[in-house]
């Protein structure tokens, strides 16, 4: 089975024709509630299909989590396999949300499970924990070399727990962070027009100027909208690298459903927020 075309050629096509904008798409209980849904199989199904049928074919990425479909055991997981596979075929990207990470043949076991090209949940990236040490990852890059998909590794995360590991200082006087983000950079050199293996950087974290963001790999960021930032804190937090950056929008989007035309319109009004920030970057 051939390759496909490397995630990140194909992550800025798309970006660039659609728009930088990833959609989340998490349906916890409580999101079910408020679509007026079950919180059951059948209503993740139909909050799934809801969402995918209506933005699929306008975003450039969509980014399920598959904590909140994992929870209803093998039939959640036959709506993710679903979601992924309409998600795919409508023309968006898709990045699994699972924030994998171990050590070995296990971690080379959660590599086949997404981004083998004939695994039932291929997708196009993936979301890795670097945790364990950055090196844990190699079965999970190789892979996606292989198959031409891609990784986002978390760097600089948004939730306030995470800085007591991000940034943490080594001996050498970077902090992790920033270790994870050279790594990163040596993965991609030489990429055109853009490398496939990513950093997960918080679109909440104020000044980054300290950190090099120039991996010359795509900025996967979540934190726009329901979480305090905006479109236009984009260009100040990310500086050189805006361009590269994916802006991640959950329940900014999501809120709008269970009426697909709503959300196709806030989505499609995010995108324009981002690229017109993106533009006076």
């Amino acid at each position: 089975m051939s390759p496909l075309e490397p995630f990140g050629a194909r992550l800025r096509r798309a970006m660039d024709e659609r728009g930088p904008l990833c959609v989340g798409i998490d349906p916890h209980a409580s999101l079910l509630a408020e679509w007026g849904l079950n919180d059951d199989v059948a209503g993740l199904e139909r909050f799934s299909r809801t969402v995918v049928e209506a933005v699929a074919g306008r975003v450039a990425v969509l980014k399920p989590q598959s904590a909140f479909y994992e929870r209803f055991g093998s039939r959640g997981l036959a709506v993710l396999e679903k979601s992924v596979e309409e998600a795919r075929a409508a023309g968006a990207l898709v990045v699994m949300d699972a924030k994998r990470g171990d050590i070995g043949s296990t971690m080379a076991a959660y590599a086949e499970s997404f981004l083998r090209k004939d695994a039932p949940l291929f997708s196009d990236a993936l979301t890795v924990s670097p945790y364990l040490g950055y090196g844990s990852l190699r079965p999970a890059v190789d892979l996606a070399r292989e198959s031409g998909a891609g990784l986002f590794v978390l760097a600089l995360t948004s939730n306030p727990e995470g800085g007591e590991v991000q940034h943490a200082v080594r001996a050498d006087g970077r902090d992790v962070g920033a270790t994870m983000l050279a790594h990163l950079a040596e993965e991609n050199a030489g990429a055109r027009p853009l490398g496939s293996f990513g950093a997960v950087v918080g679109a909440t974290l104020g000044d980054l100027s300290s950190y090099d963001l120039a991996v010359n790999g795509p900025l996967l960021a979540p934190g726009i909208g329901a979480q305090g930032a905006t479109a236009a804190d984009l260009p100040r937090v990310f500086g050189a690298a805006v361009r590269n950056v994916v802006p991640n929008v959950s329940r900014g989007v999501l809120r709008h459903g269970p009426d697909p035309v709503a959300l196709r319109d806030a989505a499609e009004r995010f995108a324009e927020e981002i690229r017109a920030a993106v533009d006076s970057a």
